[in-house]
């Protein structure tokens, strides 16, 4: 269980390392991180329901590295028009 959190909390600085590697890319890929913030949720939510930890879990990653970079996304989108 540790373990688990652990890597759930290393999600943290892999979607910031993602979000200042691909800032051309944020812009375009914006939509697609909220549809993957979508099917992470209910792929959570679905798989803790099956007592299926480790792929709740697995969801759980995916969907804190996508919420952190699109919010990297709407601040570089702002900066950019400025």
């Amino acid at each position: 269980m540790i373990i688990e959190i652990i890597i759930l909390f290393l999600a943290v600085p892999v979607g910031i390392l993602i979000a200042r590697l691909t800032r051309d890319e944020m812009k375009d890929g914006r939509k697609y991180f909220q549809i993957i913030e979508f099917i992470s949720i209910i792929g959570a939510i679905v798989f803790s329901f099956l007592r299926l930890p480790y792929i709740s879990y697995t969801f759980g990653f995916i969907l804190i590295v996508s919420i952190i970079s699109s919010q990297r996304a709407k601040k570089t989108r702002k900066r950019s028009f400025k």
